[in-house]
């Protein structure tokens, strides 16, 4: 445990620094769909497949984790991930056709699966236990400033400069990351289980199995249709391209409301605070579904809000729940979540564009609101599991 409270803080915040760096290196195709699909003279469709290899892999890679972490420093690993990652954006800014481009977004993937299988794990390591919640809800804020400034920021540069300049961008901000992790994250090594016995208990622990379900649909729906919002936005009567940059940034400021209540509440109401969420989620996603980009301008504006909010409230909790119960099992814990969390975004990728080939942008939101049902209902489940406890406490 570090001594410095003010040590701790700046160390976590640098670690949000990185999931930032992270999160907008993997979701970088979403805010560039368009561009990309006229460049390459590919499908959005095809082009999905940039995240989900990226999510693929990234569940695959998060299962090292656990054998990496008994081999190399907590802090060596960090930064070689981010130089992994800038290495990545760097060749997909050189990449002269798809496939090449597939290639490099194969490399920050690799790095991608195992930084969100330590990331929460070393936060919750450098802060006291009754701040847990806290620290995971900063560093996983990340992932909300990302959406609120990443994705909106490379679509912006993209519209400027091209793609290209935008992955170069991110290459820059990768290797400055990993410089801070040098300065600022002190050197720790984290203990691991025994090779292959932390991944067969957490197998056998339901509670954990819950979790697992609930991401897992949770991250299909959202990327099933948060992966083409952005042509999705486009078809909003009167909308222009100025005006889809600032829905996607309307898309991520709510995820910073999101950010805000969950430090507020999941270290108390943690399961109460889920459910709600769901539920938020799947109602914006069902309008979305039905009515589509017709709706109008501030009614669009209105629900991607809400969906902001909602899955970065998920986003956190989840994560946060994952932490809190696995105890001795931590790093196997949170690296088979992250597998579970990346395998799911594929999934939702592929399964969203299958369902826009045959139905469109509106199917796409309309099934993506179908998948986050059984999360509600699995949730519902464990609130009434829990009677003998405080009512999801």
């Amino acid at each position: 445990m570090i001594n410095s409270a003010l040590r701790v803080w700046c160390a976590v915040s640098v670690l949000c620094i990185a999931s930032f760096t992270m999160v907008t290196s993997e979701f970088a195709p979403i805010g560039l769909l368009s561009q990309l699909s006229a460049d390459l003279n590919q499908a959005p469709s095809t082009v999905g497949l940039t995240v989900t290899l990226y999510a693929w892999i990234g569940a695959a890679s998060g299962l090292l984790s656990n054998w990496l972490n008994r081999r190399v420093p907590r802090k060596a690993l960090l930064i070689a991930l981010m130089l992994i990652l800038a290495l990545s954006n760097g060749l997909a800014a050189l990449s002269p056709e798809f496939s090449s481009l597939l290639g490099a977004r194969a490399v920050g993937a690799l790095a991608h699966g195992v930084f969100w299988a330590i990331v929460a794990a070393t936060a919750a390591h450098i802060v006291p236990s009754h701040r847990v919640g806290l620290a995971t809800s900063i560093v996983l804020g990340g992932i909300t400033i990302a959406t609120v400034m990443g994705v909106p920021l490379i679509n912006l540069v993209g519209q400027y400069d091209g793609w290209r300049t935008a992955f170069m961008c991110l290459a820059v901000m990768c290797v400055a990351c990993a410089g801070a992790i040098a300065l600022v994250l002190p050197s720790m090594h984290i203990p691991s289980l025994a090779k292959g016995l932390g991944f067969a208990v957490v197998l056998r622990r339901k509670d954990l199995l819950i979790t697992y379900v609930i991401t897992g649909l949770t991250a299909a729906a959202h990327f099933g249709a948060y992966t083409f919002v952005e042509p999705f936005i486009g078809q909003v009567p009167g909308i222009t391209s100025y005006w889809i940059a600032v829905l996607l940034f309307a898309f991520g400021a709510a995820g910073f409301l999101g950010n805000l209540l969950s430090a507020l509440f999941i270290d108390r109401y943690l399961k109460a605070f889920i459910l709600l969420a769901l539920v938020a989620m799947a109602l914006a996603l069902v309008t979305l579904g039905i009515y589509g980009p017709l709706l109008g301008l501030a009614p669009v504006v209105t629900l991607l809000v809400i969906w902001g909010v909602a899955i970065s409230a998920l986003f956190t909790g989840l994560q946060t729940w994952v932490l809190r119960i696995a105890g001795d099992h931590m790093v196997p814990a949170t690296a088979l979540h992250t597998a579970v969390l990346n395998s799911a975004i594929g999934l939702g990728v592929i399964v969203g564009g299958s369902v826009l080939d045959v139905a469109g942008f509106k199917g796409a939101m309309l099934s993506a609101s179908v998948v986050i049902v059984p999360a509600i209902v699995l949730m519902i489940t464990v609130g009434l599991r829990a009677r003998a406890e405080p009512v999801f406490s």
